[in-house]
């Protein structure tokens, strides 16, 4: 057998297996985009772009807003916190600490994120630990509205993202050559500055990683709006929910052929910006 077709041999299941569950899946959201929605939620294969169309109505504008801003906010956030806690772990934490705080970085993975998810209603709601704790000790006369909000939204998905912000970030950092930072501060350069000037841009690939795994996954997130923030703060994702559980097929495949379009763009930016493909796996 030539070198050719045992190549092709062996490339056969991961392209059966590209076909049957990529594809084909893409091809049929596609054509089901294009049909219209009949009487009683059936799918009407009268193909046209009226639901495209309709996703770009100034009633869906806020929701797009509100779910770019928010994935925005939770990047900037995660990076934030994740940058100090990454460089600890990295550079400063002990190397018999070290995997303990790797472990504990990512023990909230070995909860259900529905389950930890529901944790912060009890946090957050009007009678929950915050309200209680703060009315308990003098600082507020009446509970805060904390929950249901796109505070409470945002405060979820922070929480939730965080150990992507800080894995990438702390693998870029635990690569770092230190006889650079050693350099630096020898041609007089402070902390800051060597902070500022080497350490940062050094890591930018994992700041990058960490930016895409953390905004792209915001940008589709439905279970914490639909819990934290109710009807007040619905984003792209509880908008694709809805639509499907409204027996809307056809403008529901719509708004996610949309949302995956947008991820795709940003990914695209993303390898432009530097990013390797082999740090998203």
């Amino acid at each position: 057998m030539s070198k050719s077709k045992q190549m092709r041999l062996l490339l056969a299941p991961a392209v059966v297996w590209l076909v049957l569950f990529l594809i084909a899946p893409l091809a049929i959201a596609i054509i089901v985009s294009l049909a219209t929605r009949g009487p009683y939620g059936k799918t009407i294969y009268e193909l046209s772009l009226d639901n495209y169309r309709k996703a770009f109505d100034p009633l869906y504008l806020r929701a797009y807003w509100r779910t770019v801003w928010i994935a925005a906010a939770t990047t900037l956030l995660c990076a934030a916190i994740s940058f100090p806690v990454a460089y600890y772990l990295a550079l400063r934490a002990p190397e018999r600490w070290k995997r303990i705080l790797l472990v504990l970085t990512v023990l909230p993975f070995w909860t259900s994120f529905l389950i930890r998810t529901y944790s912060w209603i009890l946090l957050l709601r009007s009678e929950g630990v915050i309200n209680s704790a703060l009315m308990s000790a003098g600082l507020i006369q009446e509970p805060l509205k904390l929950l249901y909000s796109d505070f409470a939204v945002l405060v979820g998905q922070v929480y939730g993202e965080l150990p992507f912000m800080i894995l990438p970030i702390y693998v870029a950092l635990d690569r770092l050559d230190q006889t650079l930072l050693e350099a630096a501060q020898d041609l007089g350069a402070n902390r800051f500055w060597t902070l500022v000037k080497v350490t940062v841009p050094l890591s930018r690939a994992g700041l990058i990683a960490g930016t895409v795994l953390v905004f792209i996954p915001s940008l589709g997130a439905f279970i914490t709006p639909d819990l934290l923030g109710g009807a007040k703060s619905v984003m792209v994702g509880n908008l694709i929910q809805n639509q499907f559980s409204q027996l809307n097929q056809p403008f529901g495949s719509a708004l996610s052929l949309i949302l995956t379009a947008a991820v795709l763009a940003l990914l695209w930016i993303a390898l432009k910006a530097g990013l390797k493909s082999s740090e998203l796996a």
